[in-house]
């Protein structure tokens, strides 16, 4: 193939790198998009224990889908400040949530 003008080829290659760093941008820019945090307030009632909230939450709530058991109780003791797993009747918990 013989070029003809340098200046065309040029101009093809800087269009097609601009092309190229568009769809880059527009691809990272919605994979690293993040949902806003919300938090729910749940009042601990009897037989309630940080296990079943936390494997409920792990069920039903988005922000949990996909992570370990232990990892979901673990974030919800961080997040109330809690030193142990103990809670009581009428103790309120922040769980995060989309």
């Amino acid at each position: 193939m013989k070029i003809k003008s340098k200046k065309k080829l040029l101009r093809a290659i800087i269009l097609v790198l601009g092309i190229a760093a568009l769809i880059v941008f527009i691809l990272t820019t919605k994979s690293s998009s993040h949902q806003e945090l919300k938090y729910k307030s749940i009042s601990v009632i009897s037989g309630d224990t940080l296990w079943n909230i936390a494997k409920k939450e792990q069920q039903t709530n988005l922000y949990y889908d996909g992570k370990d058991l232990r990892d979901v109780i673990e974030d919800i003791k961080e997040v109330n400040n809690l030193k142990s797993s103990s809670l009581s009747i009428n103790q309120i918990l922040e769980i995060p949530t989309y």
